[in-house]
């Protein structure tokens, strides 16, 4: 017996924890709760002892309808804009912008996009669960596995153990729901499925809850129909509806099943007529399985990309047994937690997993939770940094298969794209300004200062690049060509030239919703050529010039598009030393804004780099020291990155540290200012809560410890003094590598680099450089000497 507990015993101080996302009481609101997804169904578990309530989401859930809001002959008032920029009357050309240049109609809808054309991302509804004999709950623990994708509440209660398990599966698309205790006969509740409007629940059968309704268009018609249903399956006791309720009692065990649809005919998703029908055809598919097998299936669907890689910061340590919050308060202190680190990069990746699967939508500002009917921003896609950066992490965290949802948007933009790009340009190809959503809105924003950014297109299309960088898919990028050829045709045709040098300039455009100071003390954001823009179309001018070289295409185009390229603005450091953000060096109103974008050349750009261009990496430094560290949640994920690329892991760790700092759930700090950060479930704090912070701070902590931008692997180049000791395997480099590494005192022990493609690698630690010839499947094993 003493045999048996020490090996016991050795073996489990052997085995490594799974990541978990633990928390001690139940969620007093949405951003304590537990998120579930499967890339379209999603749900938040509150966990309450006596009474729980779970928001349901569904991905395509919106209010709205498609619209024209191109405004007609938009384009023959930008010559005039474009004269007087010329003549440095900009805020004069704000005004014209504001007047003609933006959409027609109310846009986004300025805070009540549910109730206009445009629409807002919804709640589906709240399932709700009235317990008796859970009242009293002791011993509390709710906990999300990442390793399986499955939140657990357990608690005793009369000297009952309960249990509770949920997880959201994508190959049988429902949410599952398991009841039990350790007494028979004491699992009883009232099951209830609502929302707050336009919707009516009615009950089928004696064991299922039906949920139907219809949104608003936007016009004053019907818009989007869905329907949700959840059954009860169960164990000894019994079942009996009650109304609009399912009452159960004395069951041994229950098991809840959620299935619902949208009739959203649009670029992705369930697609359905009848969300009525497709629902109780999943409900039904589901109901013939026994719960093992609706475990199983999920389990090892999901694990098949959260298996991809696994991150070891420090040892194992009691940390990672605390409650979320208190690890949070922790770090806000001043104590390092590696560990915490390390999940928050899990944690990141299980968000992606979750609210991005292909033949779905993308994530959008919140992923796919949401329990409002008006989310902030409409819960939408913003296109001046917070849809790419949801998907930062996608391709070096190895998870660029989820990258689909992203891409299908981006192709179903041309069509409409190209409608705005006549309508207001008089320009060939498609462009999308500063935000969309599920119907496609590509023309400018109602706001001139923050809604006529112009370049979102070409940082869409840098996705598409990206992802054959790291692939080397041919086929991909036969696909993706058209796209990015379409794109560079519109900057084509819209650069002007400005008048002091003669550079090819965006005009009118923002540097995002930042804005400057004019001589005579106004405040303007339109501008020509702010520094974004430039590096962009430098960006894409050369993606598109190399994809025509690889598939032997429109070379002509090519070169004139390789002579346009040369003739871009450029990256310049102002008087002070730092990146100026515009053609000017103007004042600015908020010199720690929380935009960065003159740095996008930095990151996720490649064009500043300490090692190829000192001299604009140095400005880089000098701006970000200006602009300050503390910002918006995912402001602080964005300058996270750029300390990254600047190989300071110490400054880069203290970014990620603030976005590790706690924030009540109304976005105030535990001292009582306003600022961004976690909230206790780790949801990234804008605030309010926005999801582009936990994919932002996920890309940071793998870009601290792998980079591969400009032909160049780069093995740790930005590991923190904290970070002495871990061990990462499975991360993506471009050129088609899979690179694991081990790191003791600060010091890589073992590389490990697979090709499956052939390329040649070249490998940087530290200062010493290797090249390697590679095979396809090939491993190679290296240390710190690159041998």
């Amino acid at each position: 017996m003493k045999l048996f507990a020490w090996l016991l015993a050795v073996l489990s101080a052997g085995a490594a924890t799974p990541p978990q996302l633990i928390l001690d009481t139940p969620a007093s609101n949405f951003t304590q709760s537990l998120p579930l997804g499967n890339g379209r169904l999603g749900a938040m578990v509150f966990g309450g002892a006596a009474e729980e309530r779970v928001v349901l989401n569904e991905s395509s859930l919106w209010s709205g309808s498609a619209q024209d809001a191109d405004r007609p002959g938009a384009a023959k008032y930008l010559p005039e804009i474009r004269r007087l920029l010329k003549e440095g009357k900009n805020a004069e050309a704000e005004k014209l912008v504001y007047a003609n240049f933006t959409c027609q109609g109310p846009g986004t809808g300025n805070g009540r996009g549910k109730d206009v054309r445009y629409g807002s991302y919804q709640i589906l509804g709240n399932l709700k669960f009235k317990f008796t004999g859970t009242a009293e709950a002791s011993n509390y623990r709710r906990v999300l596995d990442l390793s399986q994708a499955v939140a657990r509440v357990e608690f005793t209660a009369g000297g009952v153990r309960f249990a509770r398990e949920a997880f959201s599966s994508a190959p049988d698309q429902v949410i599952v729901f398991r009841l039990s205790a350790s007494q028979r006969a004491r699992i009883s509740f009232t099951l209830s499925l609502d929302r707050p409007e336009r919707a009516r629940t009615s009950a089928e059968g004696q064991d299922t809850l039906l949920l139907e309704g219809q949104l608003n268009n936007g016009a004053g018609g019907g818009g989007m129909k869905f329907a949700a249903r959840a059954r009860v399956l169960h164990s000894g006791g019994s079942i009996q509806a009650d109304g609009a309720s399912l009452r159960v009692d004395g069951a041994d065990e229950a098991i809840i099943l959620i299935t619902a649809a949208t009739d959203y005919m649009g670029f992705a998703g369930r697609r359905t007529t009848d969300p009525a029908r497709a629902s109780a055809e999943d409900l039904a598919k589901a109901a013939g399985r026994s719960y093992k097998a609706l475990l199983a299936a999920h389990t090892a669907d999901y694990q098949k990309y959260f298996d991809r890689v696994r991150l070891t910061l420090g040892p194992e340590s009691a940390e990672s047994s605390k409650p979320a919050p208190e690890r949070l308060r922790a770090v806000a202190a001043g104590r390092q937690d590696p560990a915490l680190a390390a999940l928050y990069f899990d944690y990141g990746r299980y968000l992606l997993i979750s609210s991005s699967r292909p033949g779905g939508l993308p994530a959008n500002l919140q992923g796919i939770w949401a329990e409002e009917l008006q989310a902030p921003w409409n819960a939408d896609w913003h296109l001046n940094i917070n849809l790419q950066m949801n998907y930062w992490p996608a391709e070096t965290g190895n998870l660029g298969d989820l990258n689909q949802p992203l891409f299908a948007l981006i192709a179903a933009l041309q069509e409409p794209g190209a409608r705005t790009a006549k309508q207001y340009y008089d320009a060939r190809g498609w462009v999308v300004h500063t935000v969309t959503n599920p119907w496609l809105f590509t023309s400018p924003g109602e706001g001139a200062s923050w809604g006529s950014a112009v370049t979102s297109s070409a940082w869409l299309c840098q996705h598409l690049w990206d992802h054959y960088l790291f692939t080397k898919d041919r086929e991909f990028l036969s696909w993706a060509y058209p796209i990015l050829k379409g794109s560079a045709q519109f900057y084509v045709d819209m650069l002007m030239e400005e008048p002091k040098h003669g550079w090819l300039v965006t005009a009118p455009s923002n540097s995002p919703e930042n804005s400057y100071r004019l001589p005579d003390g106004r405040r303007a954001s339109i501008c020509m050529g702010p520094t974004i823009d430039q590096q962009l179309l430098r960006y894409l001018f050369d993606a598109v010039v190399e994809s025509s070289r690889i598939l032997g295409a429109d070379a002509e185009f090519a070169r004139d598009l390789a002579a346009r390229r040369k003739r871009l603005a450029p990256t310049r450091i102002a008087s002070d030393g730092r990146i100026m953000e515009w053609l000017e060096e103007y004042p600015e109103p908020e010199p720690t804004h929380r935009h960065v974008s003159h740095l996008w050349g930095l990151y996720p750009g490649s064009e500043i780099t300490p090692d190829e261009t000192p001299d604009l990496a140095a400005a880089a430094r000098k701006s970000l020291e200006v602009r300050g560290d503390l910002s918006t949640g995912w402001s602080l994920a964005y300058k996270l990155n750029f300390w990254a690329r600047l190989g300071d892991g110490n400054r880069a760790l203290r970014l990620l540290n603030y976005l590790l700092s706690p924030v009540g759930h109304m976005g105030m700090d535990y001292g009582g200012r306003f600022k961004g950060g976690s909230y206790d479930n780790l949801f990234d704090a804008h605030p309010p809560f926005q999801i582009d912070g936990n994919f932002g701070g996920a890309a940071g902590i793998a870009e601290m410890l792998l980079q591969s931008h400009n032909g160049v692997i780069r093995l740790l180049p930005a590991l923190p003094d904290a970070w002495s000791e871990g061990e990462v395997r499975g991360l993506r480099a471009r050129g088609g590598f899979e690179v694991s590494m081990k790191w003791k005192a600060g010091k890589l022990t073992q590389a490990t680099l697979t090709s499956s493609l052939g390329e040649r690698a070249k490998v940087r630690y530290g200062q010493r450089t290797t090249d390697l010839a590679t095979r396809p499947g090939g491993v190679y094993r290296l240390n710190a000497n690159l041998r």
